[in-house]
C-alpha cells in the first residue's frame, strides 16, 4: 500500500541564481522551512516551479540533487510529465530511482487529446513502474478536462493515489468523494476556481497549493483533513483571513506573483525564467502590504522594508 499525501501539499518554486543556474542550497533550505512550519508534502518541477522552462537534464538534475535532502516524514513528490508517454514513463522511473516518494503527471501540453487518450496514457504510467502517481486534472494549462467518470477510472489503478482537481465544478469534486475512491482528494488553492472549502467540506484530504510557498503555516490549517467541527471552523477562519494572500498569489500567472514576493521578503527565490518577468511594483506593493496586514513579517521575520522593492526587480 502506497503512503498517500494529505494536509497541505505545496507546488515549490523552483529557486534559481542570479544567473539562472538552479539554487540547491535554496531547495535545501526552503525544504527545511516547510518542514518547521507544518507542510506535509512538497512538489517540486511542478508548474509553480517553471517547469515547463527547465531542461531535460535540469528536471533529472533536480530530482538526483533534492531527492537525497533531508525531509523527514515530508513526502517528496516530483513533477513528471513529459511531451509524451514514454518520455513522462522515463522521468517516473527516474524519480523513483533517485529516492523520490512519488510523482504528479498532467496531460501532455499542447496536443490537446481527448479524454480516452489520456486515461490511457496515465494508467500506462502507472503500469510502467510501482511508484506513488497523482493526477493533476489542470484544463487551463493543457485543455484536456477530465470528468469524474475518467478520474474514478484512475483511480482505481493501485498506483494512483491523489487527484489535484483545479477546475470550477464543485459538482465533479462531490461525485468523486460520493465514490469514495481509494486515493487522496485534493484541489489547487486558488479563490477564483472556489474548491477549497466545498473540498474539504465534502470530505477531501487538503489541497495541492501554491500559496503554502509564503504563508504554510496558514495553508496547514486550512488543508487538514475534517475530523471535527474545530477543523472546520479554524479551515473557515484561516481561509477567510488569508483571502488576500490567497488572491494576491493568482493575481498574475502562476508563479510570477509568489516568487516576486518570495524574493523580495527574503526567502530562496531568485529571478524568473525569461520570458516570465517579475510582477511590477504596484503588484509587488499590494503583496507587501498583505504581508504586513496580517502579521507574517513578524510571525516568518520577512523583510518588508524599502530594500524589498529592490530585491525584486
Amino acid at each position: 500500500m502506497h503512503v498517500k499525501p494529505k494536509g497541505s501539499f505545496v507546488a515549490l518554486v523552483t529557486p534559481m541564481n542570479e544567473d539562472g543556474s538552479i539554487d540547491y542550497e535554496g531547495f535545501r533550505t526552503l525544504l527545511q522551512w516547510h518542514r518547521d512550519n507544518g507542510t506535509e508534502a512538497i512538489l517540486i518541477m511542478g508548474s509553480t516551479g517553471e517547469v515547463s522552462m527547465l531542461t531535460p537534464e535540469e528536471k533529472r538534475a533536480i530530482i538526483t540533487g533534492t531527492a537525497k535532502m533531508e525531509r523527514g516524514d515530508m513526502l517528496l513528490y516530483f513533477g513528471c510529465t513529459g511531451n509524451n508517454t514514454a518520455a513522462t514513463v522515463d522521468l517516473v522511473r527516474y524519480a523513483k530511482a533517485e529516492g523520490g516518494d512519488g510523482a504528479i503527471i498532467a496531460a501532455p501540453a499542447y496536443i490537446c487529446a481527448d479524454n480516452a487518450d489520456i486515461v490511457d496514457y496515465a494508467l500506462e504510467v502507472c503500469d510502467s513502474v510501482d511508484f506513488p502517481i497523482g493526477f493533476y486534472n489542470n484544463p487551463p494549462r493543457v485543455k484536456t478536462d477530465l470528468h469524474w467518470d475518467d478520474i474514478l477510472k484512475l483511480s482505481r489503478h493501485p498506483n494512483m493515489v491523489v487527484l489535484k482537481e483545479s477546475t470550477t465544478r464543485v459538482g465533479q469534486v462531490a461525485q468523486v468523494c460520493a465514490a469514495k475512491p481509494d486515493m487522496a482528494i485534493m484541489c489547487c488553492c486558488s479563490p477564483n476556481l472556489g474548491l477549497v472549502i466545498p473540498t474539504m467540506a465534502l470530505g477531501g484530504d487538503g489541497t495541492a497549493n501554491m500559496t503554502g510557498n509564503v504563508i504554510p503555516q496558514e495553508m496547514a490549517v486550512i488543508s487538514k483533513k475534517w475530523e471535527s467541527g474545530a477543523d472546520a471552523f479554524a479551515c473557515r477562519e484561516a481561509w477567510l483571513t488569508n483571502l488576500p494572500m490567497l488572491h494576491f498569489a493568482y493575481a498574475a500567472i502562476n508563479p510570477v506573483a509568489v516568487k516576486t514576493l518570495m524574493r523580495a521578503v527574503g526567502l530562496p527565490a531568485g529571478p524568473l525564467r525569461k520570458p516570465l518577468k517579475p510582477a511590477n511594483p504596484e503588484l509587488l506593493r499590494k503583496g507587501l502590504d498583505i504581508v504586513n496586514r496580517l502579521g507574517l513579517d513578524g510571525k516568518y521575520g520577512f523583510d518588508t522594508g524599502p530594500r524589498a522593492l529592490q530585491a525584486a526587480e
